[in-house]
C-alpha cells in the first residue's frame, strides 16, 4: 500500500496539519498512564510485543505480572523484566502460566493475580496475547480460524470480562485514579488485506468490543479507562512464522509498509497511552492513516487532527483502492488458482 505514488500529496497535507497542531499545543497532554508503583498484568508477555511492554513498564517503576503458556519462556522473561526495574528494591514481579484460548480461564487467572497482589485489584490489564496464520480463507481449514478466534478475540474478551466485573462491581471502590483495560488489535482491524482472512475478523471483533466497552464504562461510578492499540508489522518470531504461510500477493500488497521492532512498537504504544489516547497507533502510516479512515463512532484522540484527517483520507482511497484491487487481479491472472500458490510462488 505504501508504494502508491498518489499518496505523496496527502502526506504533505497531513504534515502541515500536524505541525500546525503541535504549534498550537494540541499534543501536549501526558502522564495519563502513571505506572510507578502500580501493578500491571500483561498476557502474551513471554515474547514479542508483550515482553517489550513488560520490560519498558518495569523500567518505569511498575510491578509486573506476565502471562503465557510456556513456563520456560516466562522464567527467562521474568528474569529480564526484573533486571530492567527502575526501583529493584521495591518492585515486585510474578508470572502465571495460563492458556488464554481455554474457556473460562480469565476469572481464575485474575484471582491468582489479585492474591499475589496482596488482595488488591490489578491497576492495569493489558491483553497482548495473539497469533496469526496467513492464508486464503477458502484454502485453510476451519480449525485454524477457530484457534485464532479463541486466542485473539476470546482470550482478550475473557480477561476483559473478569476485570470489569471486579473493577465495576456494585461494592467496588470509586477512586480518582482510573483502572486501565488495554486491548491489542492490529491495523488489519481498520483495513483488511488479502491473505489475512483467518486473522482480520478476530481483531475486528476486538475493535467492536473495545468500542462498546469504552461507552459502557461510562455507566458505572467507578473510574475505568478502555484503550485499544493498533500495531502494524512487528519484527518478532511470530512474524517469521507468518511469513511461512503468507501468500505472495499479501507480501505484494504489504510491500513498503514500515516494519518495527517489538521494542519500538511497545514504546510508541505506551507513549500513546500516556497521552490518554483511546485508539493508539504506532506510526503515521499505515496505522494513523487507516485509523483516520475508519473512525466511525470511536472516541476521538484529538478532535482537530482527527476531523481534518477524517476528511482527507477518504479522498486518498479514491486512488488507493483501485490500485490495490488492480494488483490482486494482475497477480491472479499471472498465477492462476490460489490452491496452487504454495507450489508456484
Amino acid at each position: 500500500m505504501a508504494t502508491l505514488s498518489t499518496l505523496t500529496w496527502v502526506f504533505v497535507a497531513a504534515f502541515v496539519a500536524i505541525v500546525s497542531a503541535v504549534a498550537m499545543g494540541l499534543f501536549s497532554s501526558s502522564g495519563q498512564l502513571p505506572v510507578d508503583g502500580k501493578t500491571i498484568l500483561i498476557t502474551g508477555a513471554s515474547e514479542g510485543m508483550g515482553r517489550s511492554v513488560a520490560l519498558q513498564l518495569s523500567a518505569k517503576g511498575a510491578n509486573v505480572i506476565i502471562v503465557s503458556r510456556s513456563v520456560v519462556k516466562l522464567e527467562q522473561a521474568i528474569s529480564d523484566i526484573r533486571a530492567a526495574a527502575r526501583n529493584p528494591q521495591t518492585q515486585r514481579f510474578h508470572y502465571i502460566s495460563a492458556d488464554v484460548s481455554k474457556p473460562d480461564y480469565g476469572q481464575p487467572l485474575l484471582e491468582q493475580a489479585v492474591e499475589w497482589n496482596n488482595g488488591k485489584a490489578i491497576d492495569i490489564v493489558w491483553c497482548a496475547a495473539g497469533m496469526s496464520t496467513p492464508g486464503f480463507w477458502a484454502e485453510s481449514p476451519m480449525s485454524v480460524k477457530r484457534t485464532e478466534m479463541d486466542i485473539n478475540f476470546w482470550g482478550s474478551a475473557e480477561l476483559a470480562h473478569a476485570s470489569l466485573r471486579q473493577w465495576c462491581a456494585r461494592d467496588a471502590p470509586v477512586t480518582a485514579e482510573p483502572k486501565h483495560l488495554i486491548f491489542t488489535a492490529s491495523v488489519l482491524a481498520l483495513f483488511p488485506v488479502v491473505g489475512y482472512g483467518n486473522y482480520t475478523p478476530t481483531k475486528a471483533a476486538m475493535r467492536g468490543l473495545a468500542d462498546t466497552l469504552v461507552q459502557e464504562v461510562e455507566a458505572y461510578p467507578q473510574n475505568v479507562k478502555v484503550h485499544i492499540v493498533y500495531p502494524g508489522t512487528i519484527l518478532t518470531s511470530g512474524f517469521e512464522r507468518e511469513e511461512m504461510t503468507k501468500p505472495k500477493i499479501t507480501k505484494v500488497i504489504e510491500d513498503g509498509d514500515p516494519r518495527l521492532s517489538a521494542d519500538e512498537v511497545a514504546s510508541r504504544a505506551i507513549a500513546g497511552l500516556e497521552r490518554g489516547d483511546y485508539s493508539v497507533t504506532t506510526g503515521f502510516f499505515p496505522g494513523g492513516f487507516l485509523r483516520w479512515g475508519a473512525q466511525g463512532g470511536q472516541p476521538r484522540n484529538n478532535w482537530v487532527i482527527d476531523t481534518i484527517m477524517g476528511v482527507i483520507v477518504p479522498i486518498v482511497w479514491i486512488f488507493a483502492l483501485p490500485d490495490i484491487y488492480s494488483k490482486i487481479r494482475k497477480f491472479a491472472k499471472a498465477n492462476g488458482h490460489p490452491a496452487s500458490y504454495d507450489k508456484k510462488t
